[in-house]
Protein backbone atom coordinates (compact mmCIF):
# COMPACT_ATOMS: atom_id res chain seq x y z
CA UNK A 1 0.00 0.00 0.00
CA UNK A 2 1.10 3.50 -0.85
CA UNK A 3 0.18 6.95 1.20
CA UNK A 4 1.30 8.79 -2.18
CA UNK A 5 -0.11 8.40 -5.80
CA UNK A 6 2.24 7.48 -8.78
CA UNK A 7 2.70 5.97 -11.80
CA UNK A 8 5.21 2.99 -13.11
CA UNK A 9 5.99 2.57 -16.77
CA UNK A 10 6.87 -1.43 -16.99
CA UNK A 11 6.55 -1.98 -20.76
CA UNK A 12 5.85 -0.48 -24.56
CA UNK A 13 5.76 -2.16 -27.79
CA UNK A 14 5.40 0.73 -30.29
CA UNK A 15 3.61 4.13 -28.61
CA UNK A 16 1.24 1.27 -26.92
CA UNK A 17 1.77 1.04 -22.85
CA UNK A 18 1.57 -0.90 -19.41
CA UNK A 19 2.07 -0.46 -16.20
CA UNK A 20 0.73 0.64 -12.74
CA UNK A 21 -0.88 4.03 -11.16
CA UNK A 22 -0.60 3.20 -7.55
CA UNK A 23 -2.79 5.16 -4.88
CA UNK A 24 -3.57 4.98 -1.49
CA UNK A 25 -6.82 3.06 -2.02
CA UNK A 26 -4.96 0.21 -4.41
CA UNK A 27 -3.56 0.00 -7.87
CA UNK A 28 -4.66 1.00 -11.21
CA UNK A 29 -3.33 -1.80 -13.82
CA UNK A 30 -2.81 0.05 -17.17
CA UNK A 31 -4.33 0.33 -20.02
CA UNK A 32 -7.04 0.03 -17.46
CA UNK A 33 -10.85 0.63 -18.74
CA UNK A 34 -13.29 2.61 -15.86
CA UNK A 35 -16.79 1.38 -15.33
CA UNK A 36 -18.73 4.68 -15.44
CA UNK A 37 -20.92 5.29 -12.12
CA UNK A 38 -22.68 8.35 -12.96
CA UNK A 39 -24.44 8.63 -9.88
CA UNK A 40 -22.57 6.51 -7.24
CA UNK A 41 -23.92 3.21 -8.49
CA UNK A 42 -22.53 1.21 -11.96
CA UNK A 43 -26.29 0.96 -13.09
CA UNK A 44 -27.81 -2.64 -12.48
CA UNK A 45 -24.53 -4.01 -10.90
CA UNK A 46 -23.74 -4.38 -7.36
CA UNK A 47 -19.31 -2.82 -6.64
CA UNK A 48 -18.01 -6.11 -5.24
CA UNK A 49 -19.66 -7.60 -8.78
CA UNK A 50 -17.86 -4.69 -10.99
CA UNK A 51 -14.99 -5.45 -8.86
CA UNK A 52 -15.25 -9.52 -10.19
CA UNK A 53 -14.88 -8.24 -14.06
CA UNK A 54 -11.67 -6.96 -13.30
CA UNK A 55 -11.99 -3.73 -12.54
CA UNK A 56 -9.48 -1.60 -10.36
CA UNK A 57 -11.50 1.72 -10.66
CA UNK A 58 -14.52 3.36 -11.14
CA UNK A 59 -15.70 7.01 -12.83
CA UNK A 60 -18.36 9.46 -10.91
CA UNK A 61 -19.60 12.45 -12.59
CA UNK A 62 -19.27 15.44 -10.57
CA UNK A 63 -22.47 17.00 -11.94
CA UNK A 64 -24.96 14.72 -11.30
CA UNK A 65 -23.36 13.77 -7.65
CA UNK A 66 -23.31 17.68 -6.85
CA UNK A 67 -27.25 17.97 -8.27
CA UNK A 68 -28.22 14.67 -6.68
CA UNK A 69 -27.75 13.69 -3.48
CA UNK A 70 -25.48 16.92 -3.11
CA UNK A 71 -21.52 16.91 -2.13
CA UNK A 72 -21.92 18.02 1.16
CA UNK A 73 -24.63 15.15 1.81
CA UNK A 74 -22.59 12.66 0.38
CA UNK A 75 -19.15 14.00 2.86
CA UNK A 76 -21.31 14.26 5.78
CA UNK A 77 -21.80 10.06 5.04
CA UNK A 78 -18.80 9.45 4.85
CA UNK A 79 -17.70 10.03 1.42
CA UNK A 80 -18.58 8.61 -1.93
CA UNK A 81 -16.18 5.45 -1.55
CA UNK A 82 -18.17 4.87 1.92
CA UNK A 83 -21.63 5.86 0.22
CA UNK A 84 -21.17 3.40 -3.05
CA UNK A 85 -19.61 0.98 -0.82
CA UNK A 86 -16.87 1.07 -2.90
CA UNK A 87 -13.25 0.80 -1.33
CA UNK A 88 -11.11 1.21 -4.79
CA UNK A 89 -9.87 4.32 -6.18
CA UNK A 90 -12.58 6.46 -7.54
CA UNK A 91 -12.26 9.11 -10.89
CA UNK A 92 -14.41 11.92 -10.75
CA UNK A 93 -14.75 13.96 -13.57
CA UNK A 94 -14.98 18.01 -13.38
CA UNK A 95 -18.36 18.32 -14.53
CA UNK A 96 -17.71 20.50 -17.55
CA UNK A 97 -18.71 18.33 -20.21
CA UNK A 98 -22.11 17.31 -18.81
CA UNK A 99 -22.94 21.29 -18.08
CA UNK A 100 -22.56 21.28 -21.94
CA UNK A 101 -23.94 18.29 -22.93
CA UNK A 102 -26.87 18.23 -20.18
CA UNK A 103 -27.68 21.37 -18.69
CA UNK A 104 -30.29 23.86 -19.96
CA UNK A 105 -30.24 28.41 -19.65
CA UNK A 106 -26.00 28.11 -20.08
CA UNK A 107 -24.28 31.32 -19.66
CA UNK A 108 -20.55 30.50 -19.97
CA UNK A 109 -18.16 33.33 -18.68
CA UNK A 110 -14.64 33.64 -17.72
CA UNK A 111 -15.92 33.18 -14.27
CA UNK A 112 -17.10 29.69 -14.82
CA UNK A 113 -20.50 28.45 -15.72
CA UNK A 114 -24.10 29.12 -14.80
CA UNK A 115 -26.75 26.69 -15.68
CA UNK A 116 -29.99 25.76 -14.46
CA UNK A 117 -30.14 21.57 -13.73
CA UNK A 118 -31.70 19.12 -15.72
CA UNK A 119 -33.51 17.76 -13.51
CA UNK A 120 -35.76 20.64 -11.32
CA UNK A 121 -34.64 23.75 -13.41
CA UNK A 122 -32.67 25.03 -9.95
CA UNK A 123 -29.67 27.57 -11.01
CA UNK A 124 -26.15 26.62 -10.18
CA UNK A 125 -22.40 27.60 -10.79
CA UNK A 126 -19.41 25.69 -11.74
CA UNK A 127 -15.95 27.17 -11.88
CA UNK A 128 -12.89 25.68 -11.59
CA UNK A 129 -12.35 26.34 -7.83
CA UNK A 130 -16.66 25.54 -7.38
CA UNK A 131 -15.28 21.67 -9.46
CA UNK A 132 -12.40 21.05 -6.95
CA UNK A 133 -14.72 22.20 -3.64
CA UNK A 134 -17.15 19.59 -4.92
CA UNK A 135 -14.65 16.98 -6.01
CA UNK A 136 -12.93 17.19 -2.59
CA UNK A 137 -16.27 16.84 -0.37
CA UNK A 138 -16.55 13.84 -2.72
CA UNK A 139 -13.32 12.49 -1.41
CA UNK A 140 -12.23 10.99 -5.12
CA UNK A 141 -8.89 9.92 -5.73
CA UNK A 142 -8.63 10.92 -9.10
CA UNK A 143 -9.83 14.85 -9.34
CA UNK A 144 -10.22 16.26 -13.33
CA UNK A 145 -9.19 20.32 -14.08
CA UNK A 146 -12.06 22.02 -15.17
CA UNK A 147 -12.35 22.54 -18.54
CA UNK A 148 -14.59 24.00 -21.55
CA UNK A 149 -15.53 20.97 -24.21
CA UNK A 150 -16.88 22.41 -27.47
CA UNK A 151 -18.73 20.00 -29.73
CA UNK A 152 -17.18 19.12 -32.56
CA UNK A 153 -17.56 20.08 -35.81
CA UNK A 154 -16.58 23.60 -34.59
CA UNK A 155 -14.43 26.61 -36.21
CA UNK A 156 -10.48 26.43 -35.47
CA UNK A 157 -11.42 30.32 -33.77
CA UNK A 158 -13.81 28.54 -31.31
CA UNK A 159 -11.93 25.95 -30.55
CA UNK A 160 -8.99 28.20 -29.96
CA UNK A 161 -10.84 30.17 -28.12
CA UNK A 162 -11.98 27.61 -26.22
CA UNK A 163 -8.64 25.73 -25.53
CA UNK A 164 -7.22 29.10 -24.08
CA UNK A 165 -9.89 29.26 -21.66
CA UNK A 166 -9.22 25.99 -20.32
CA UNK A 167 -5.94 26.09 -19.99
CA UNK A 168 -6.18 29.35 -17.72
CA UNK A 169 -9.26 27.07 -16.20
CA UNK A 170 -6.21 24.51 -15.59
CA UNK A 171 -4.20 27.01 -13.69
CA UNK A 172 -7.35 28.09 -11.16
CA UNK A 173 -8.05 24.00 -11.02
CA UNK A 174 -4.87 23.41 -9.86
CA UNK A 175 -4.70 26.89 -7.93
CA UNK A 176 -7.59 25.39 -5.69
CA UNK A 177 -6.66 21.81 -5.49
CA UNK A 178 -4.02 22.83 -3.36
CA UNK A 179 -1.64 20.04 -1.89
CA UNK A 180 -3.73 16.74 -0.94
CA UNK A 181 -1.37 13.89 -0.41
CA UNK A 182 -2.66 10.51 -1.55
CA UNK A 183 -4.93 12.60 -4.07
CA UNK A 184 -3.94 13.30 -7.64
CA UNK A 185 -5.09 16.04 -10.42
CA UNK A 186 -5.31 15.51 -13.69
CA UNK A 187 -5.60 18.33 -16.93
CA UNK A 188 -7.21 17.62 -19.89
CA UNK A 189 -5.62 18.65 -23.31
CA UNK A 190 -7.81 20.81 -25.83
CA UNK A 191 -7.61 22.19 -29.29
CA UNK A 192 -9.70 19.73 -31.63
CA UNK A 193 -8.38 18.29 -34.47
CA UNK A 194 -5.88 20.94 -34.74
CA UNK A 195 -1.93 19.33 -34.07
CA UNK A 196 -0.51 23.05 -33.31
CA UNK A 197 -3.38 23.80 -30.77
CA UNK A 198 -3.19 20.03 -28.62
CA UNK A 199 0.32 20.92 -28.53
CA UNK A 200 -0.03 24.50 -27.16
CA UNK A 201 -2.10 22.76 -25.14
CA UNK A 202 0.24 20.22 -23.78
CA UNK A 203 2.96 22.58 -23.33
CA UNK A 204 0.72 24.86 -21.15
CA UNK A 205 -0.99 22.23 -19.04
CA UNK A 206 2.96 20.75 -18.68
CA UNK A 207 4.02 24.45 -17.68
CA UNK A 208 1.59 23.93 -14.45
CA UNK A 209 2.48 20.37 -13.50
CA UNK A 210 -0.31 17.72 -13.25
CA UNK A 211 -0.44 14.27 -12.09
CA UNK A 212 -2.07 12.65 -15.35
CA UNK A 213 -3.04 13.75 -18.39
CA UNK A 214 -6.33 13.48 -20.21
CA UNK A 215 -6.81 13.84 -23.79
CA UNK A 216 -10.08 15.91 -23.78
CA UNK A 217 -12.67 16.79 -26.73
CA UNK A 218 -12.50 13.92 -28.82
CA UNK A 219 -15.51 11.12 -29.05
CA UNK A 220 -18.19 13.90 -29.39
CA UNK A 221 -19.33 13.00 -32.87
CA UNK A 222 -15.52 13.82 -35.25
CA UNK A 223 -15.46 10.01 -36.02
CA UNK A 224 -13.23 7.73 -35.46
CA UNK A 225 -10.68 7.80 -38.47
CA UNK A 226 -10.64 11.86 -37.33
CA UNK A 227 -10.04 10.56 -33.77
CA UNK A 228 -7.88 8.55 -34.21
CA UNK A 229 -5.32 10.80 -36.60
CA UNK A 230 -5.39 12.94 -33.50
CA UNK A 231 -4.74 10.45 -31.43
CA UNK A 232 -1.68 9.55 -33.51
CA UNK A 233 0.32 12.97 -32.36
CA UNK A 234 -1.93 14.12 -29.63
CA UNK A 235 -0.38 11.48 -26.14
CA UNK A 236 2.84 11.93 -27.68
CA UNK A 237 2.52 16.11 -26.49
CA UNK A 238 1.98 14.64 -23.00
CA UNK A 239 4.86 13.36 -20.23
CA UNK A 240 6.12 10.17 -20.86
CA UNK A 241 6.12 9.45 -16.94
CA UNK A 242 2.53 10.48 -16.34
CA UNK A 243 -0.68 8.58 -16.91
CA UNK A 244 -2.76 9.48 -20.01
CA UNK A 245 -6.68 9.33 -19.57
CA UNK A 246 -8.49 9.61 -23.65
CA UNK A 247 -12.07 10.48 -21.98
CA UNK A 248 -15.46 9.10 -22.68
CA UNK A 249 -13.99 6.15 -25.12
CA UNK A 250 -15.89 3.98 -26.23
CA UNK A 251 -16.54 1.02 -28.71
CA UNK A 252 -13.77 -1.95 -28.26
CA UNK A 253 -12.11 -1.15 -31.50
CA UNK A 254 -12.09 2.25 -30.65
CA UNK A 255 -10.32 1.19 -27.04
CA UNK A 256 -7.79 -0.81 -28.94
CA UNK A 257 -6.84 2.05 -31.57
CA UNK A 258 -6.47 4.41 -28.74
CA UNK A 259 -4.00 2.20 -26.37
CA UNK A 260 -2.16 1.21 -29.99
CA UNK A 261 -1.37 5.36 -29.89
CA UNK A 262 0.00 5.48 -26.33
CA UNK A 263 -3.13 6.10 -24.49
CA UNK A 264 -3.39 4.32 -20.63
CA UNK A 265 -6.90 4.94 -19.41
CA UNK A 266 -10.28 5.24 -20.69
CA UNK A 267 -13.74 5.33 -19.46
CA UNK A 268 -17.22 4.86 -21.45
CA UNK A 269 -21.25 4.60 -20.50
CA UNK A 270 -21.48 1.94 -23.85
CA UNK A 271 -21.15 -1.81 -21.97
CA UNK A 272 -23.75 -0.79 -19.15
CA UNK A 273 -25.83 1.10 -21.33
CA UNK A 274 -25.89 -1.49 -24.24
CA UNK A 275 -26.50 -4.33 -21.76
CA UNK A 276 -29.24 -2.42 -20.61
CA UNK A 277 -30.87 -2.20 -24.19
CA UNK A 278 -30.00 -5.64 -24.55
CA UNK A 279 -26.49 -5.24 -26.99
CA UNK A 280 -23.89 -7.65 -26.04
CA UNK A 281 -20.17 -7.15 -27.38
CA UNK A 282 -18.23 -10.31 -27.81
CA UNK A 283 -15.08 -11.24 -29.55
CA UNK A 284 -17.04 -11.71 -32.74
CA UNK A 285 -18.94 -8.58 -32.35
CA UNK A 286 -21.87 -7.08 -31.19
CA UNK A 287 -24.73 -9.24 -30.67
CA UNK A 288 -28.42 -7.91 -30.64
CA UNK A 289 -30.46 -10.25 -28.03
CA UNK A 290 -33.69 -8.92 -29.16
CA UNK A 291 -33.47 -10.63 -32.43
CA UNK A 292 -35.89 -13.47 -32.86
CA UNK A 293 -32.83 -15.73 -34.23
CA UNK A 294 -31.96 -16.46 -30.70
CA UNK A 295 -35.26 -17.06 -29.20
CA UNK A 296 -34.95 -20.92 -29.44
CA UNK A 297 -31.31 -21.10 -29.43
CA UNK A 298 -29.52 -23.36 -26.31
CA UNK A 299 -26.30 -22.42 -26.68
CA UNK A 300 -24.45 -19.85 -24.33
CA UNK A 301 -23.47 -16.12 -25.76
CA UNK A 302 -19.74 -16.91 -26.27
CA UNK A 303 -18.77 -19.90 -24.91
CA UNK A 304 -15.26 -19.04 -24.48
CA UNK A 305 -16.63 -16.72 -21.72
CA UNK A 306 -16.37 -16.83 -17.28
CA UNK A 307 -19.27 -14.16 -17.09
CA UNK A 308 -22.28 -15.52 -15.20
CA UNK A 309 -24.61 -14.80 -18.23
CA UNK A 310 -22.21 -16.64 -20.41
CA UNK A 311 -21.81 -19.63 -17.72
CA UNK A 312 -25.61 -19.96 -16.62
CA UNK A 313 -27.84 -19.13 -18.93
CA UNK A 314 -28.18 -19.55 -23.05
CA UNK A 315 -28.97 -17.51 -25.90
CA UNK A 316 -32.84 -18.04 -25.80
CA UNK A 317 -33.09 -17.22 -22.11
CA UNK A 318 -31.27 -13.54 -22.44
CA UNK A 319 -33.16 -13.22 -25.40
CA UNK A 320 -36.79 -14.06 -23.67
CA UNK A 321 -35.91 -11.79 -20.44
CA UNK A 322 -35.05 -9.13 -22.77
CA UNK A 323 -37.97 -9.20 -24.70
CA UNK A 324 -39.80 -9.83 -21.04
CA UNK A 325 -38.25 -6.32 -19.53
CA UNK A 326 -37.04 -8.13 -17.18
CA UNK A 327 -34.63 -6.26 -14.78
CA UNK A 328 -32.01 -9.53 -14.33
CA UNK A 329 -31.40 -9.27 -18.69
CA UNK A 330 -29.72 -5.29 -17.67
CA UNK A 331 -27.89 -6.94 -14.66
CA UNK A 332 -26.68 -10.24 -17.11
CA UNK A 333 -25.46 -8.32 -19.91
CA UNK A 334 -23.96 -5.58 -18.16
CA UNK A 335 -22.12 -7.52 -16.42
CA UNK A 336 -21.18 -9.90 -19.39
CA UNK A 337 -20.39 -6.44 -21.37
CA UNK A 338 -17.96 -5.37 -18.48
CA UNK A 339 -16.51 -8.56 -18.24
CA UNK A 340 -15.54 -8.55 -21.65
CA UNK A 341 -14.23 -5.11 -21.67
CA UNK A 342 -11.53 -5.87 -18.52
CA UNK A 343 -10.64 -8.98 -20.30
CA UNK A 344 -10.12 -7.33 -23.48
CA UNK A 345 -7.46 -4.77 -21.54
CA UNK A 346 -6.05 -7.50 -19.70
CA UNK A 347 -5.19 -9.51 -23.24
CA UNK A 348 -3.58 -6.18 -24.43
CA UNK A 349 -1.96 -5.58 -20.89
CA UNK A 350 0.23 -8.77 -21.45
CA UNK A 351 0.27 -8.53 -25.22
CA UNK A 352 2.35 -5.13 -24.46
CA UNK A 353 4.23 -6.84 -21.54
CA UNK A 354 5.41 -9.45 -23.89
CA UNK A 355 6.11 -7.49 -26.79
CA UNK A 356 3.26 -8.79 -29.55
CA UNK A 357 0.73 -6.19 -29.32
CA UNK A 358 0.36 -5.97 -32.83
CA UNK A 359 -0.45 -10.16 -33.76
CA UNK A 360 -3.03 -9.68 -30.62
CA UNK A 361 -3.66 -6.50 -32.45
CA UNK A 362 -4.61 -8.79 -35.64
CA UNK A 363 -6.27 -11.07 -33.70
CA UNK A 364 -8.87 -9.13 -32.16
CA UNK A 365 -9.57 -7.64 -35.79
CA UNK A 366 -10.06 -11.31 -37.14
CA UNK A 367 -12.01 -12.31 -34.21
CA UNK A 368 -14.70 -9.21 -35.04
CA UNK A 369 -14.17 -9.75 -38.86
CA UNK A 370 -16.02 -13.19 -38.47
CA UNK A 371 -18.99 -12.31 -36.84
CA UNK A 372 -21.58 -14.12 -34.70
CA UNK A 373 -21.96 -18.01 -34.66
CA UNK A 374 -23.76 -19.10 -37.31
CA UNK A 375 -27.66 -19.33 -36.34
CA UNK A 376 -29.34 -22.86 -35.66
Amino acid sequence: MTDRFSFALHATDGAARTGLISTPRGGIRTPAFMPVGTAATVKAMLPGSVRQTGADILLGNTYHLMLRPGAERVARLGGLHRFMNWDRPILTDSGGFQVMSLASLRKLTEEGVTFASHIDGSKHMLSPETSMEIQRLLGSDIVMAFDECPALPADRARIEESMRLSMRWAQRSRDAFGDRPGHALFGIQQGGLEPDLREESAEALTGIGFDGYAIGGLAVGEGQEAMFACLDHAPGALPVDKPRYLMGVGKPDDIVGAVKRGVDMMDCVLPSRSGRTGQAWTRRGQVNLRNARHADDPRPLDAACTCPACTGYSRAYLHHVVRAGEMIAGMLLTWHNLHYYQELMGGMRDAIAAGRFAAWEAGFHAARAEGDIERL
